[in-house]
């Protein structure tokens, strides 16, 4: 199964890089909307959303529109997990060993996943019920299983282009189920993965 995911992510982030820039923008206003119309959009304390790259839809419409209670914050590598630190547009960044800018924190003082009350993470792919498809590092996964013994926060959202949608996924043990999938058209809310 892992070969066949392999491949479908090559073909899926070949996809997003193909759509042009004018319908890269307005689909990210687009999501921006409706990351804040979700249910749970309104919580307080500390939210993730991401730097995007290798056509990742982008973030930044919603970054600039977050309620004044939501820090934003951006992951930062800790040994095999991730942690979250806060960020403004024009604090300082470095690049990860995978060229992704984060924040220029000590790891170690970073938030852990579990202080965290909304995390917007970047989908390769998707289906209709639900399923994500991530890079293939299990960054996420890693970091959120605790959500798998237990429902805690915090809220994770998957984010893409309604492009990135697939008729079907296959589904792994160790994928972390998301609360909503949302893209410049649609919003989803899964089914858990032992339904």
């Amino acid at each position: 199964m892992t070969e066949l995911r392999q491949k479908l992510r090559q073909q899926l982030r070949q996809h997003r890089r193909d759509i042009p820039a004018a319908m890269r923008i307005a689909a990210a206003e687009r999501l921006a909307a409706r990351l804040l119309s979700l249910p749970f959009a309104d919580v307080s304390g500390p939210v993730a959303g991401y730097w995007a790259m290798d056509g990742e839809i982008a973030l930044h419409r919603w970054q600039m529109q977050l309620p004044a209670q939501q820090t934003y914050c951006l992951p930062v590598l800790h040994g095999k997990l991730l942690r979250f630190a806060p960020w403004r547009p024009g604090q300082p960044l470095v690049s990860n060993r995978y060229g992704i800018p984060e924040p220029d924190v000590d790891p170690a003082q970073a938030l852990p996943p579990e202080e965290m009350a909304l995390v917007v993470a970047p989908l390769v792919g998707f289906d209709d019920t639900g399923r994500r498809l991530g890079m293939g590092g299990g960054w996420y996964d890693r970091s959120f299983a605790f959500r798998q013994r237990q429902a805690a926060p915090p809220w994770l959202v998957g984010v893409g282009f309604s492009a990135q949608q697939v008729p079907s996924l296959p589904v792994e043990d160790w994928d972390v189920a998301v609360d909503a999938i949302c893209t410049e058209q649609a919003t989803l809310y899964p089914e858990p993965l032992n339904a």
